[in-house]
């Protein structure tokens, strides 16, 4: 089954690292990926951009209406993502727990649907 590891940060705490933090934080991240890789459960992995560059749509009387910026102002901001195939929660969340984002910020998992999108099926 699909996971999709959510990787949630403060972004101001980036820019206050020195690089020689912020080059262990990325090495940190590809020897994860790697091992991810190695495993074959690495599906996808992408680090979003800052919440600056955000926008967030919505309809309003079924017009859309949009906004620079993100959707809810909060402590910790969605960062990135992880989608792994694991063969159960345990194992999605064991992976979780070896994220470098686990030990600066909160990883939340969230297992995938696949077509055809049944609640019912799932729930």
């Amino acid at each position: 089954m699909q996971y999709l590891l959510l990787i949630y940060s403060a972004e101001r705490d980036w820019n206050q690292l020195t690089d020689s933090e912020r080059e262990h934080g990325v090495a940190a991240y590809q020897a994860y990926t790697e091992a991810l890789t190695k495993a074959d459960v690495l599906v996808g992995s992408n680090r979003l951009r800052p919440t600056s560059t955000a926008t967030t749509v919505r309809l309003v009387d079924g017009k859309p209406q949009v906004l620079d910026g993100p959707y809810s102002d909060s402590k910790e901001q969605l960062a990135g993502y992880y989608l792994i195939d694991a063969p159960d929660l345990d194992a999605a969340i064991a992976w979780a727990a070896r994220c470098p984002g686990a030990s600066h910020g909160v990883m939340e998992v969230r297992p995938v649907w696949k077509p055809p999108y049944y609640a019912a099926a799932d729930a």
